[in-house]
């Protein structure tokens, strides 16, 4: 697990997750954090069995219900038959990203992995932050950034998305995210934005040191005081009519040219 003190109290209830591929990759990553398992009665399908056998394996409770009584407790979500309850990644504070920043640094000078972060300005859509997280979670990254404010949050449904990520990738919800990015700045990280007018195309801009990736809401790109703050902005490829890309996936592109460039 990612960061500094990560196996503090969390000072916070479980939290549901639910879907097949979320509540599997708990139990195979993290199933000391699994408090109990329920499955619909009438599935009886390779997948629910595994999923059976690995929470037992671990002596987690497993108990069959109605699938109705599911939705009563889930609303109309595609929960797949398969809910647990869990203890959640305890979530870091500004203060805890900055010290695992000097750490990540630190360590680099041993492994030559500067910490790389994703910053999200103002994401609202809770699939694209499920599937930025999964993604970042791939590429290494030390952290997710998010507004505390109009932005999404770890839910269920990003929990679902992000299939198992959401408890490995930090996510720092921060009061005012320029003010974040210059704390990071300070710290010696370089901050480069996503934008379609950017002055550099992606690959032309450095990323093989400290840096933070940021990426504007859906629609609306960066805002002003967020893209004045970036040190470089850079632009991905585009051949079509398309005006943007959705973030999920510029973020995929820009976190896999960070993977890329660094490998070399």
């Amino acid at each position: 697990m990612k960061g500094p003190d990560s196996r503090r109290p969390q000072g916070q209830g479980s939290q549901t997750i639910y879907g097949l591929h979320a509540v599997r990759a708990m139990l195979r990553k993290h199933p000391e954090r699994v408090e109990a398992v329920r499955m619909a009665e009438r599935r009886d399908d390779p997948r629910v069995r595994e999923i059976d056998e690995l929470a037992r394996r671990q002596q987690i409770p497993v108990q069959r219900v109605d699938a109705q009584a599911l939705k009563q407790k889930l609303g109309d979500v595609s929960h797949q038959g398969i809910v647990a309850d869990i203890r959640p990644l305890p979530p870091w504070t500004e203060d805890d990203l900055l010290t695992a920043v000097q750490d990540a640094a630190q360590a680099a000078q041993q492994d030559a992995r500067a910490p790389l972060i994703l910053a999200l300005d103002g994401v609202q859509d809770p699939h694209n932050l499920g599937a930025c997280l999964r993604t970042a979670d791939a590429c290494g990254a030390l952290a997710v950034i998010v507004p505390r404010d109009r932005a999404a949050q770890v839910t269920p449904v990003v929990r679902k998305v992000a299939v198992g990520a959401a408890e490995t990738t930090p996510v720092v919800a921060v009061t005012n995210l320029v003010r974040t990015l210059k704390l990071l700045k300070d710290t010696g990280l370089w901050v480069v934005g996503a934008d379609t007018d950017g002055a550099k195309r992606a690959h032309e801009v450095d990323l093989k040191g400290a840096v933070v990736l940021v990426l504007g809401a859906e629609g609306a790109g960066l805002r002003q005081l967020t893209r004045q703050t970036c040190d470089w902005t850079a632009r991905l490829p585009q051949l079509g009519a398309v005006e943007s890309l959705n973030v999920s996936v510029a973020a995929g592109m820009l976190l896999y040219e960070a993977v890329r460039q660094r490998a070399q």
